[in-house]
């Protein structure tokens, strides 16, 4: 009796049949996710170590080093430096050695009054005669640097005179005729030069080394007939 009185009352109306189900909504397909990697497990703290006294370090006999030629780096050599308290001196042009000593001429011998040379350049004659002075030159009785203005002229006359160093040893007079500039002066200093060697024979190996005793024997080329000058020729026409 107790167990009808608890089961409720069924209706009579519905139906002994097994219960319909209403449909359901299909589950939407699972997404496989990929598999998170596990973390590395973390090592595990060493014990530290515990603090020991250190041993003392036994004294090891050192090995014989081996002879061995060591390779060396080629060292500079040290400048030699300038001592303390003294300032560095800044380097000096290369000086030029002095010149030779000037020489003197000889006396002249007992009779003569001067020694005489000839030269001659081109169409130039020069009579040239020299004696013991101080270096006075005369060209047609005017002075050398008014006679001839240019110095190549000048310097071809002094020549001699450096060469033997005797330039203030003596006085000299040239008489010249003939040519222009460069034949005089040509001419004078083949003059001199010979006078020079007669008055003292031991400067003529000098004089005879620079070539100031040889005749220069260029001379100007003659007009050919039929030409317009030595070379040159008149302007050719075929027609």
């Amino acid at each position: 009796m107790a167990d009808q009185a608890d089961t409720p009352d069924q209706d009579p109306q519905a139906p002994s049949g097994p219960a319909e189900q209403a449909p359901q909504a299909p589950e939407p397909a699972a997404v496989e996710q990929p598999p998170t990697p596990e973390p590395a497990p973390e090592p595990a703290p060493k014990p530290e170590a515990e603090d020991k006294p250190e041993a003392p370090a036994e004294d090891k006999p050192e090995a014989p080093a081996k002879d061995k030629p060591e390779a060396q780096a080629p060292q500079a050599e040290a400048e030699p430096k300038a001592p303390e308290g003294e300032a560095a001196s800044e380097p000096t042009a290369p000086q030029e050695p002095p010149p030779p000593p000037q020489r003197s001429a000889p006396p002249l011998p007992h009779g003569t009054h001067y020694f005489w040379g000839t030269g001659r350049r081109k169409k130039a004659v020069a009579r040239v005669r020299i004696r013991p002075g101080t270096g006075k030159i005369l060209m047609n009785t005017r002075e050398l640097d008014t006679y001839f203005t240019q110095d190549k002229d000048r310097n071809a006359v002094m020549a001699p005179l450096l060469c033997v160093h005797m330039t203030k040893a003596w006085d000299i007079w040239a008489n010249v005729k003939g040519g222009g500039f460069t034949g005089q002066a040509g001419a004078v200093k083949l003059g001199l030069a010979r006078a020079l060697a007669n008055a003292m024979p031991d400067t003529e190996q000098a004089l005879r080394a620079q070539g100031l005793l040889t005749r220069d024997a260029r001379m100007v080329e003659r007009k050919k007939p039929g030409q317009k000058g030595a070379r040159k020729r008149f302007q050719f026409s075929k027609r």
